[in-house]
């Protein structure tokens, strides 16, 4: 008899992140035994993660589990999770919108649902945050089509478009848009009081002048990172609104139990510079503004699908720091932000306090599937 037994598993790279996907009828049913199996698939906790499926980073180290729906109008239930790389720890308190992109396709692709050509819309039951997402996938041959001409920055070549519709996800973490019924509040900080505003759509985001924190706004992954007192200080002002919004007893549990949400972003107006993947130069004129997004305390090297969401709603909402940076605002249907890696379009509308229309284009592709083996002994630990 094996000492290991084996996991069907899916890598589909959603936007500019990837996951391992799993069907939740291939997992134990006792929560904290999954997560045990989970952990060793992914090889966490390891720095490099070499003895398991994961990329040693962020955006890489992330989870799909798919299953049955359980909302009457879904088609699929989908919980993400953030799997920690140094810590026997899974994040399942918010979700991912580049991962939810390739839900539509997985589901497809295992026949889950009904594929019909040349565009199948599937309705996805978001179990982190309840909320149903809307997805339309390009179908080919009964299969979610691949090969397109839609090119998003900070992933090579091009696919086929899949649409994200997230209107229906205001108040995904907290129940409330503006979960401290602010459009701007005052943090005191350990450096004197910053102005931040904090936002539930998707997932929630606190977002802050780059100026507040001695930053341009346009620096590059290697600058931020490298820059450990800007780190430290940027968790101190994330983990006191997590507190503050209720997702977190303590700072410190916010730092340990809840790292990937609420994200943080700093912004600045329009400007030109430098794109790190390519070393071309974005023009100020290709964006309305320019946003640097903290994810697990480290530079976010593209910009995460629900906070590009989350951002568009922001820059809606009148008196958000957001809104005040955005000249015209009220003219700009589709809302270009500035990244590391280039420049992300969102559709965001908001009417009265309410959503009409949250939505973007991500692509997405099935890279490999098989299976994963896990050591018995150590789950048995």
């Amino acid at each position: 008899m094996s000492d290991q037994f084996r996991v069907p598993c899916v890598i589909m790279r959603g936007g500019t992140s990837r996951a391992i996907f799993l069907k939740s009828n291939d997992l134990p049913s006792d929560s904290e035994l999954r997560d045990k199996v989970i952990l060793e698939i992914f090889g966490s906790p390891d720095v490099r993660q070499i003895d398991g499926l994961a990329g040693a980073d962020s955006l890489t180290s992330k989870l799909a589990i798919i299953g049955p729906p359980t909302h009457p109008d879904a088609d699929v239930d989908y919980t993400f999770g953030q799997v920690a790389i140094n810590d026997s720890y899974i994040d399942y308190s918010g979700n991912c919108g580049n991962i939810s992109s390739s839900v539509g396709p997985f589901a497809i692709d295992e026949s889950m649902v009904t594929a019909v050509e040349p565009v199948t819309k599937v309705c996805i039951y978001n179990t982190n945050t309840k909320k149903l997402l809307y997805s339309e996938v390009q179908v080919k041959n009964g299969k979610s089509k691949v090969t397109g001409d839609c090119k998003i920055d900070g992933v090579p070549g091009t696919s086929a478009p899949v649409l994200l519709d997230f209107s229906e996800t205001a108040g995904a973490a907290t129940g409330k848009m503006l979960p401290t019924g602010n459009v701007v509040d005052v943090i005191e900080t350990s450096r004197g009081p910053v102005e931040v505003s904090i936002v539930d759509v998707a997932n929630p985001m606190v977002f802050l002048r780059a100026s507040s924190v001695n930053m341009k706004g346009t620096e590059t992954p290697a600058e931020i990172d490298g820059n450990a007192e800007l780190l430290s200080y940027l968790e101190e002002i994330r983990a006191k609104c997590c507190v503050m919004i209720g997702m977190a007893a303590t700072t410190e549990e916010a730092t340990k139990k809840s790292p990937a949400f609420p994200m943080i972003a700093f912004i600045t107006e329009a400007a030109d510079y430098i794109d790190f993947t390519t070393g071309n130069t974005i023009h100020k004129e290709d964006v309305d503004f320019v946003s640097r997004l903290m994810y697990m305390q480290v530079l976010h090297k593209a910009y995460a699908g629900t906070a590009t969401i989350c951002t568009g709603v922001a820059a809606k909402i009148p008196g958000t720091i957001v809104n005040q940076i955005i000249a015209n605002i009220n003219q700009i249907t589709s809302i270009r932000i500035g990244h590391p890696a280039g420049v992300i379009p969102v559709i965001a509308e908001v009417e009265d306090g309410i959503v009409k229309k949250a939505a973007f284009i991500r692509t997405a592709r099935r890279i490999m599937e098989g299976y994963a083996y896990v050591e018995k002994a150590r789950i048995e630990k």
